[in-house]
């Protein structure tokens, strides 16, 4: 099917290219607030370990950056290839969101670039300044991005006549249902699991015997931010459940396996389908269903009975919802108990075993975020723009596509190996240990 069917193999490189593309959309967004933060703590409190997590953080990021044009730019390429007609449909509208993303990303690139390499140019205070215009143009490129993702998913803006989109207004275009759930949640997601990035390193480092004073001080701040975040994303998911129960009721109801509508719905969690659609060893939870979808139990949530078969996202993204509730309540209670514990001097999250579990959250909040991503998208078929244009009419007919998939697999292997090598040889060369005694060498005391 890779070679002979060009929508299937469209989906299939949309899909490797988004779930590559994220991870390192996911550190672009996160990393420069927490560059921010350790910055300003380091001022706050007269601490150059934290000036130092800042610095080398901004190191690694820069690194990141340069993968995450390249991922980007992919991306912009393969909606113009792999969907040209919603491009030619929808095109007059997007083109000022992705505009505004492209301007975001150069307008953070440039302070980022003046921060890096003016360490030794500025008092830490005027240093620090730099980092506002970045981070606010991290937040800014989702926000842009975003709001694309919101408008294929509950498109405004414009009147349908013909087969045309006509009398556009792309800046009403930008303000859709969707994207107020849609941008919230990306943003915090993306602060959580760098959070739970950043924190899994330090308890690698610890764990390996690197007891140095910077690695706890880097693992109790960013699991204090993960907690806040990790909280922040739950809520927010609250939200995002009520707003696909009155936009996007279909996918809901796929992705909770909800057939019939009912009042006072149960949520299912994990389970399995057989043939004929009975769902077996789900756990159900009395009512929460309703709650989620409208914030009453009795209310009536609506099933997939209501709509065409033919409209009826894949039931796949119940495995993709439940993935992603798991490992966000997961991360929300590891943090909750770090933080507990270094309150009440639990000895038990000093341990190496609780350490290892910190060290898992890591990869698995980013696994929380590509199980996030492939809901949203799969959930929206096979619509590629909601009630207008189908997945199956905005695909190119090209007979190369299969071809195109196996090449750009290779570059992301080549991109994602040598994104791992080149941090491992900054980070290995230079140990933070090294470094801070370079530093106390040339004060004559002791970094504080």
């Amino acid at each position: 099917m890779l070679f002979d069917d060009p929508v299937f193999a469209s989906r299939l490189l949309t899909l490797l290219t988004l779930s590559f593309h994220i991870i390192y959309a996911t550190i672009g967004v996160g990393v420069p607030l927490f560059i921010m933060i350790a910055h300003w703590l380091g001022i706050k409190k007269n601490d150059y370990h934290y000036i130092m997590m800042a610095k080398r953080w901004a190191r690694g990021y820069l690194v990141t950056v340069a993968v995450g044009v390249v991922t980007g730019t992919i991306i912009g390429l393969q909606l113009s290839l792999l969907w040209p007609n919603f491009m030619e449909l929808a095109g007059n509208i997007i083109a000022l969101p992705l505009f505004m993303e492209v301007f975001a990303f150069f307008f953070e690139a440039i302070f980022l670039g003046i921060y890096s390499y003016t360490w030794d140019r500025f008092n830490p205070r005027k240093h620090f300044l730099l980092l506002i215009p970045v981070a606010i143009g991290a937040g800014c490129s989702a926000l842009f991005i975003t709001i694309v993702n919101s408008f294929m998913n509950s498109p405004q803006g414009f009147d349908f006549i013909d087969g045309q989109l006509v009398n556009a207004n792309p800046l009403l275009a930008l303000f859709t249902a969707a994207m107020p759930t849609k941008v919230s949640h990306v943003l915090a997601t993306a602060y959580m699991t760098v959070a739970f990035m950043f924190a899994a390193i330090a308890a690698y480092k610890l764990i390996k015997g690197s007891n140095h004073v910077y690695h706890k001080k880097a693992l109790h701040m960013t699991m204090k931010i993960g907690l806040v975040f990790s909280i922040a994303a739950a809520v927010i998911g609250d939200f995002s459940g009520k707003y696909l129960a009155e936009y996007q009721p279909e996918k809901l109801a796929a992705a909770e396996w909800h057939f019939e509508t009912e009042e006072g719905a149960p949520l299912l969690m994990y389970g399995m389908l057989d043939e004929n659609q009975d769902v077996k060893y789900a756990i159900k939870i009395p009512f929460a269903l309703s709650i989620l979808a409208h914030g009453i139990p009795t209310s009536e949530v609506i099933g997939l009975d209501q709509f065409p078969e033919e409209e009826t996202p894949p039931l796949i993204i119940h495995y993709f919802f439940d993935l992603m509730v798991t490992i966000g309540g997961f991360m929300v209670v590891l943090a909750l108990v770090y933080w507990l514990g270094m309150k009440l001097s639990w000895s038990f999250v000093k341990a190496n075993w609780f350490h290892w579990i910190i060290v898992l959250g890591g990869p698995l909040s980013f696994l929380a975020i590509e199980a996030g991503w492939w809901m949203a998208e799969v959930g929206r078929q096979p619509w590629i723009l909601r009630g207008i244009m189908t997945v199956d009419q905005a695909a190119t007919s090209s007979d190369y596509v299969g071809l195109m998939f196996i090449l750009f697999a290779a570059l992301y292997l080549v991109l994602g190996i040598g994104t791992i090598v080149v941090l491992r040889r900054i980070f290995k060369n230079n140990p933070v240990e090294l470094e801070l005694e370079q530093y106390e060498a040339k004060q004559g005391g002791e970094a504080k």
